[in-house]
């Protein structure tokens, strides 16, 4: 393979280091800006060279040893290099240049950030296991591999989470264990556990979930887990979506309705009613919308355990708002990685709530969104950088808007 000598202009969303070769983009993982290095080409386009470094000729000051030894080869993780106070700059530089590069949008004013433990934060993830007879490894993918990462324990995970991962690495010897199960997602509140079988389309006899139970202190073999945050209680189902950061999950639910007041209100991807409870002590009206009829059953039960008024509606945000036309005060809205998309942008002009909190997890499609609300009449008012994944490429971000 080729080797090139490049110098890192800056971090891009993703995690790479960006470096310029004969006017063409290297990328290079693992790397600060201002490093100097050597790196393997590993493959390469017309206009993009993906490469892996082999030998710093000058460090970056911001540098620091990794927490983990598997870092580098376990997919997970790709700032460990990196001290947490230079993680949060570099997260809100990343932001702010891809809002100016892809929505147009030059934000001058401060990014608040919000953020909690760099470690140990994870309440939710995914193992994979390969076993062969009597001989099994349990751990994580490699970076845009599918092979396996033979792990112990990951720094990022709660205490609960390494603790059942070493109990499915001791039942991943039996013989008992199933040869075809390859994937396990385990999700904790730190007491309870919920295992979530993947993919798999193969059923596992009731003796595998006595067998959990048996071996998995607080094993839940029903489909729900209550997950307590700020003064809430949330049923979370096994296939619901809930935030993975266990520290950050009311600081997110506080400061996306921050100030909320009035009549009515809509949120929008509303999963099992994070951000709906809250807003629902603050409106007289709070209606809930998620494409998830899981999700949705678990808003009502929720909001009659929580005492507060909320509609549950089970349908796709898009056919939802293109159907309503009532006043709204405010709308909160956490739309998936694809972002709120055309449609949903044009019905949320069209219904033009004076407060719109945008939550994203990814800067490009916020950026694309953003672009179309600022030119149908919303200005931003506050944007923050919420770090629900320390160690990671990964934001969040929650831009309040006004018209």
């Amino acid at each position: 393979m080729a080797e090139l000598n490049i110098e890192i202009e800056k971090l891009v969303y993703g995690g790479d280091g960006l470096a310029r070769v004969d006017g063409r983009t290297a990328l290079v993982p693992f790397t600060l800006p201002g490093e100097q290095l050597t790196a393997e080409v590993v493959r390469e386009r017309s206009s993009v060279i993906h490469g892996r470094p082999l030998e710093w000729s000058l460090e970056s000051g911001d540098r620091v040893p990794p927490n983990c030894p598997l870092f580098t080869d376990c997919g997970g993780c790709h700032y460990q290099h990196i001290g947490y106070d230079r993680q949060l700059e570099i997260k809100t530089e990343i932001l702010l240049e891809t809002l100016v590069r892809l929505g147009g949008i030059e934000w001058t004013e401060p990014v608040d950030t919000i953020y909690g433990d760099a470690w140990l934060y994870r309440n939710r993830t995914q193992f994979r296991v390969h076993k062969r007879g009597k001989f099994a490894e349990v751990g994580f993918l490699a970076a845009g591999s599918h092979r396996l990462v033979p792990a112990t324990h990951c720094p990022i995970n709660s205490p609960k989470l390494n603790r059942v991962h070493e109990t499915l690495r001791q039942m991943a010897s039996s013989r008992a264990f199933p040869d075809f199960l390859h994937e396990v997602e385990v999700f904790t509140n730190e007491t309870d556990v919920q295992l979530n079988v993947t993919g798999t389309d193969r059923p596992l006899s009731r003796k595998f979930f006595e067998w959990c139970a048996q071996e998995i202190d607080g094993f839940l073999p029903g489909e729900y887990l209550d997950y307590s945050s700020g003064d809430d209680l949330f049923r979370v189902g096994s296939r619901s979506f809930f935030q993975v950061n266990r520290f950050l999950t009311d600081e997110l639910a506080q400061a996306a309705v921050e100030g909320a007041a009035g009549s009515t209100a809509l949120d929008l991807y509303c999963g099992v009613g994070l951000l709906t409870l809250p807003l629902a002590r603050k409106m007289e009206r709070v209606i809930g919308v998620d494409s998830s009829a899981a999700a949705v059953r678990s808003l009502q039960f929720n909001a009659k355990r929580a005492g507060v008024e909320v509609k549950a509606v089970h349908l796709n945000v898009d056919r939802f708002l293109e159907g309503f036309d009532e006043p709204v005060d405010w709308i909160v809205a956490d739309p998936p990685r694809s972002g709120l998309g055309k449609v949903v942008t044009k019905e949320l002009l069209r219904i033009g709530a004076p407060t719109l909190s945008l939550v994203s997890c990814d800067p490009a499609t916020l950026a694309r969104d953003l672009k179309i609300l600022l030119a149908g009449g919303y200005e931003i008012e506050s944007l923050r950088m919420i770090d629900l994944f320390p160690q990671t490429y990964h934001l969040e971000t929650l831009a309040t808007l006004r018209r």
